[in-house]
């Protein structure tokens, strides 16, 4: 059955937030943008990037696969399964956290932010794609976003243009970092460094109570998808 467009978004939205408000892409891209916009901007153009690049990729996998179905319920078990399998990693995510205690995230971060500060412009681009390659989180959410898509049936170009807003949302709050420090220099460092601390503070707490958010919505949305238990029949 054809998605509407507000039930594509209501699947979508909590993938783009899930994304955007992870504390390691605020902490680096905080960090960054104290040493140089460039890095910054290359950080956010990679993570764009290299979703851009699934996009199509796997766009054009999933609409060969959708042509070729013969059972109408294969979509929404490839839905479902993909959103249960988003449920499960926000849940152990979340369960990491809760038993690693904070000695562990204290003595690990401040390795990986030096190593932020000192790379030069064409790396920060190759680690923002790398940050989206390398995260089995994020190539879930954005198949899933690409599945989702897939299943609405809209046009070629509304899909292109539904995928570019998925992305953009991704990486909004990297965005809004940027465009604060662009406009106001002065402001930024000061603000850049109180919230990065805060970050770095409390990032444990933060992912666990992200992790069990997510996780229960994703849930939710999996059973619905999946026509299982209350979901379905409420």
């Amino acid at each position: 059955m054809r998605a509407s467009v507000t039930d594509l978004w209501i699947t979508l939205l909590p993938l783009a937030i899930g994304s955007a408000v992870l504390p390691t892409q605020m902490i680096v891209t905080s960090v960054l943008m104290r040493s140089s916009l460039g890095k910054a901007a290359a950080w956010i153009a990679g993570m764009a990037g290299l979703r851009l690049l699934q996009g199509v990729l796997f766009g054009l996998v999933f609409a060969e696969a959708r042509s070729h179905a013969t059972s109408p319920e294969r979509p929404g078990i490839l839905a479902g399964g993909l959103l249960l399998a988003i449920a499960v990693l926000f849940y152990s995510t979340a369960l990491r956290q809760a038993i690693a205690g904070d000695d562990a995230a204290d003595k690990t971060a401040p390795k990986w932010l030096s190593r932020v500060v000192s790379m030069p412009v064409l790396a920060a681009f190759g680690a923002g794609a790398a940050y989206v390659a390398f995260s089995p989180e994020k190539w879930v959410f954005t198949l899933t976003a690409i599945g989702a898509i897939s299943d609405a049936s809209l046009t070629t170009g509304a899909a292109v243009l539904t995928f570019v807003a998925f992305v953009a949302l991704t990486v909004s709050s990297s965005v809004a970092v940027f465009a604060f420090a662009t406009f106001y220099r002065e402001r930024a460092e000061a603000v850049f460094a109180r919230v990065g601390s805060w970050f770095e503070r409390r990032a444990r707490i933060v992912t666990v109570l992200l992790g069990a958010t997510f996780g229960t919505w994703f849930l939710v949305k999996a059973l619905s998808a999946l026509g299982l238990g209350w979901v379905a029949n409420g």
